[in-house]
């Protein structure tokens, strides 16, 4: 199983790759897909898709796992993450790859044993659990890291 993990973002988008083998956990890769502000959105939209394909030809990923939106202060930027995360699940859709969206809670329960924990505890736990020798940089990849490992602990492999 190798699950493909997105922390939605139009500025920011963190991915990373994890995959399990019987009961073995490897990180395959992980970064952040940054798009330029003074782009508009249709040409921001298209390189978080084509950077996203490029993804699926280098590591085959069988499986994804995206985090739902959750905004809490900063409405306003609510709509442009919408359009990122849209795009991010029309590609894994496009490549064939069952997707699970999964809520912050559910990430912070499934790494760390706690829907509550704060988000140092959530990367330290990716780190451990991935056996990285230093969190994952930037945190929207470590971010990621930790929803791909939300779907392999939850045991949906089948949706």
């Amino acid at each position: 199983m190798r699950v493909l993990g997105i922390d939605p973002g139009l500025a920011d988008l963190g991915w990373g790759v994890v995959e399990k083998n019987s009961r073995t956990l490897s990180c395959l890769g992980y970064g952040c897909i940054q798009t330029a502000s003074h782009l508009d959105l249709c040409n921001r939209l298209l390189h978080i898709y084509q950077t996203l394909a490029s993804l699926f030809q280098e590591y085959q990923p069988t499986h994804g796992a995206v985090e739902e939106l959750y905004f809490m202060k900063n409405i306003s930027s609510a709509l442009p993450v919408a359009h990122a995360r849209g795009v991010v699940l029309l590609c894994l859709s496009l490549h064939g790859c069952p997707t699970v969206s999964y809520t912050p809670n559910n990430i912070k329960q499934a790494v760390t044993g706690s829907g509550h924990a704060n988000k140092e505890t959530v990367q330290q736990m990716t780190k451990l659990l991935l056996g990285l020798p230093e969190i994952p940089k930037p945190n929207h990849a470590a971010d990621a890291l930790a929803c791909a490992l939300c779907r392999i602990n939850t045991g949906e492999y089948h949706v």
